[in-house]
């Protein structure tokens, strides 16, 4: 993965990874997140994967039931954020729709996805910390804003 500053205003930092084949984007990303202090950013990308991981979350047991994508994908879109954790860690909230060579789509919580050819990630950083705090009553962790 490479990365480069597109901005830098008034605490507000916008970087491009270029990510490449053979990379595992939701590492990659947190760990440049962890890298350069991102307490609170968005994240979009588009690019491709030779496999994925992708995930739909079922209330009833709090539990993401997990769903492997075994085959070349477009990743049509990627949205999600970052924020702190209870530890105080990177944590990360990616949702993806990936397109296949017959036009369907499949979309999904992401988890895990090897790049082939590339993936291109905008993050774009906010001068705020936000802190994502695990709800056992939901099984799962959300942005607390109080």
């Amino acid at each position: 993965m490479k990365h480069k500053l597109l901005a830098d205003d008034a605490g507000e930092r916008t970087f491009i990874l270029v990510l490449y084949e053979g990379d595992e984007a939701f590492g990659c990303i947190t760990a440049f997140a962890e890298r350069e202090g991102v307490t609170a950013a968005s994240i979009t990308a588009i690019g491709a994967f030779r496999v994925a991981t992708i995930a739909f979350f079922e209330f009833q047991t709090k539990t993401y039931r997990k769903i492997p994508v075994e085959v070349q994908s477009e990743v049509l879109s990627m949205l999600g954020d970052v924020a702190v954790d209870d530890a105080g860690k990177a944590s990360l909230h990616l949702h993806v729709v990936l397109g296949f060579e017959d036009a369907s789509t499949k979309g999904g919580h992401f988890l895990e996805g090897y790049v082939r050819p590339t993936l291109e990630v905008v993050l774009r950083e906010t001068p705020v910390k936000l802190r994502r705090r695990h709800r056992a009553d939901l099984g799962m962790a959300l942005i607390d804003v109080g």
